[in-house]
C-alpha cells in the first residue's frame, strides 16, 4: 500500500565477485586498524573539497524515518577556534577537578589527557556535529510546524562513524571530543535551539613526530559471536 502512495525506484547496486569483496573489505580493514585518535596537529592545509567530500559521505548514513538529524559545522577561523578553546578547556578543567570520578580518571589515564585541548587551536579545522532534537516544515500559509525526530542520538551517531571514516580514507587524522557540558558550542556558534552539539572533530594532518598511546583493540574473538 505505501509503495502506491510514495514512489520507489530501482535499487542500483551492483554485486561484486566474491574476490573483490574480499579484497574491498581487507583493504579497508586495513586502513581503519591504522587509524588512531590524534592530539597533535600539523598546521598544513587540509586539501580544498575533502572536508566537504567527507561530510557529504556522512550525510549518506541511515537515520531514523530517513530525517538526517544533523548539521555540520566547518571552523577554520582562527579567533573562532581560539573562543572554542577556551570555552572547552574552562569546562574540561573543572570536569577534572570536580566532576570526574576516580574510576573515570583512572579509565583515562592510559590516553594521557587533561584539561589542556591544544588541538582546537592546532588543527587546521574543526568539525563540530550538531544533532537536531527536532525540525521544521513549512506549512502552504507560511507557518511552521515543528516536526518530532526520532533515534536522533543513534542517527548521528552512525554519521559521524561514516565521517571518521571518510576523513581516514582522505589520509587525515581525527579526534573525537565530547566535552561536557556542551551548551558553549551552540552558543559560540550561534546554532538554533533545535540543535544540541555532539561532538568537536579537530581535523588535519598529524604534527611531526606526533606520538599515541601505546594501547591496542579486542581481538576479533573477542567481540565476535557466532550463533
Amino acid at each position: 500500500m505505501s509503495e502506491k502512495k510514495y514512489p520507489f525506484i530501482p535499487l542500483d547496486w551492483p554485486r561484486l565477485s566474491p574476490e573483490e569483496s574480499q579484497a574491498r573489505v581487507r583493504a579497508f580493514r586495513e586502513l581503519m586498524a591504522r587509524r588512531r585518535t590524534v592530539r597533535d596537529y600539523s598546521s598544513a592545509p587540509i586539501p580544498e573539497g575533502v572536508l566537504e567530500d567527507a561530510i557529504a559521505c556522512a550525510s549518506q548514513a541511515p537515520s531514523g524515518a530517513n530525517q538526517q538529524p544533523w548539521t555540520f559545522v566547518v571552523v577554520t577561523d582562527p579567533e573562532l577556534k581560539a573562543r572554542l578553546r577556551e570555552a572547552a578547556e574552562e569546562e574540561e578543567r573543572e570536569s577534572y577537578a570536580n566532576r570526574m570520578s576516580e574510576e573515570w580518571l583512572e579509565a583515562l589515564a592510559p590516553l594521557g589527557t587533561d584539561w589542556n585541548k591544544p588541538h582546537f587551536t592546532e588543527a587546521p579545522a574543526l568539525i563540530v556535529v550538531f544533532e537536531q532534537l527536532y525540525g521544521w516544515k513549512e506549512l502552504p500559509d507560511g507557518t511552521r510546524k515543528k516536526v518530532k525526530h526520532y533515534y536522533v542520538q543513534e542517527s548521528v551517531g552512525i554519521a559521524v562513524g561514516f565521517l571518521i571514516a571518510a576523513l581516514t580514507q582522505a589520509g587525515l587524522a581525527t579526534l573525537t571530543h565530547t566535552p561536557s557540558p556542551m551548551g558553549f558550542l551552540r552558543e559560540v556558534l550561534g546554532r538554533p535551539e533545535n540543535e544540541k552539539a555532539f561532538a568537536v572533530l579537530p581535523v588535519g594532518y598529524p604534527a611531526e613526530g606526533a606520538k599515541v598511546p601505546d594501547i591496542g583493540k579486542k581481538r576479533l574473538e573477542e567481540i565476535l559471536v557466532r550463533r
